[in-house]
């Protein structure tokens, strides 16, 4: 009797094993060995430069590592800190970099004068430009042109810097008037609350950051915007190279960023909070507050453009903007720049 149980217990549990291997093989059934194999590719590497330093405002790429976006794309992502523009620029076209976010004027800018001509514009980041002079209550600078015989700062190759002349122009402000500085991304709010200098070129949405160091001063902002409503923000960019031999590389990575780009917007707590997780000297709070405002500024009211966009009917008014303040000559076109097969569809 006990052998008869034994036996049945045996052949239960061959059963019971052999069903759990037949519904696994049944659910791998008709796959093919691409599938499987990719189930175990590993992921593509991509270095990746925020556009200034490590803010609220980039917050969205630490979004999309941290939730899975990019990795779900295929990519293991090396974020690193931009240091404006010009300096972006410089490292995607030498490859030290793969993507980066730039100020599309001032990558207009330089392509108009002769230089960018390795990179490839390939999304939309912000729709509208955040650029703008900030300063705090008490230095005496509450229009553009009480800038006249005061010192800003700024890095070199910042966008905010960069574009000053043509701002200056529209704003009725003499440029030869406002001294600049250099100054780094991770001291220009520094300089400025220890009033080394009384203004910095900043981002609009800089402005609960710098409050946050200056305590009990409150920031006056002077967007660019208010004289140049055309210009687009940061757009998403890459060598001509990656975008002419990978362009599956190229939308894969787009697609990921911007939607870590959306959920930053859609939860700025969170985004602040990963960000600090990632860099402990970003703190949450005002890493939140940037994602806050940059809202309105990936997604404009009255707006039906998808977020990542680009209107190169509007970047050719930029363009003549531009043209027409002096600060680049005739000739550039939005298609020597943008890859419209690449951004997301309008």
């Amino acid at each position: 009797m006990r052998r008869f149980t034994r036996s049945v217990a045996v052949a239960i549990a061959a059963g019971l094993l052999a069903a759990v291997t037949g519904c696994g093989n049944s659910g791998n059934s008709g796959n093919s060995p691409e599938a499987d194999s990719s189930a175990t590719k590993a992921l593509e590497k991509v270095t990746y430069l925020t556009s200034f330093g490590n803010f609220g405002r980039d917050a969205y790429a630490w979004v999309a590592k941290e939730k899975g976006f990019f990795a779900e794309a295929g990519f293991e992502v090396d974020i690193k800190p931009g240091g404006g523009t010009g300096d972006n620029l410089s490292k995607i076209e030498a490859g030290a970099a793969m993507f980066t976010p730039l100020d599309l004027t001032g990558l207009l800018l330089a392509r108009g004068n002769g230089g960018a001509k390795d990179i490839t514009v390939v999304a939309g980041i912000q729709q509208n430009t955040m650029a703008a002079i900030i300063s705090l209550e008490g230095n005496q600078i509450a229009t553009p042109k009480d800038l006249e015989g005061k010192t800003l700062a700024d890095s070199p190759s910042s966008v905010v810097r960069n574009l000053f002349p043509t701002y200056a122009k529209l704003a009725g402000v003499d440029a030869s008037k406002v001294k600049w500085v250099n100054g780094q991304p991770a001291n220009l709010i520094g300089l400025l609350a220890g009033g080394t200098v009384a203004g910095i070129g900043q981002f609009v949405v800089g402005k609960p950051t710098v409050e946050s160091v200056a305590k009990d001063k409150k920031a006056v902002v002077l967007p660019y915007s208010d004289v140049m409503d055309d210009l687009y923000g940061n757009v998403l960019v890459t060598s001509a190279k990656i975008a002419k031999e990978n362009p599956d590389t190229v939308k894969r990575f787009t697609a990921a960023l911007i939607k870590g780009l959306v959920y930053s917007v859609d939860n700025p707590k969170e985004a602040g909070e990963l960000l600090q997780k990632n860099v402990p000297a970003a703190a949450a709070a005002p890493a939140a507050a940037e994602c806050e405002l940059m809202a309105a500024f990936v997604r404009p009211d009255g707006s039906s453009a998808p977020v990542g966009s680009i209107d190169t009917e509007r970047v050719a008014r930029s363009i003549e903007t531009l043209q027409g303040a002096g600060a680049i000559p005739a000739g550039l076109t939005p298609d020597q720049l943008i890859d419209s097969s690449l951004t997301p569809a309008s």
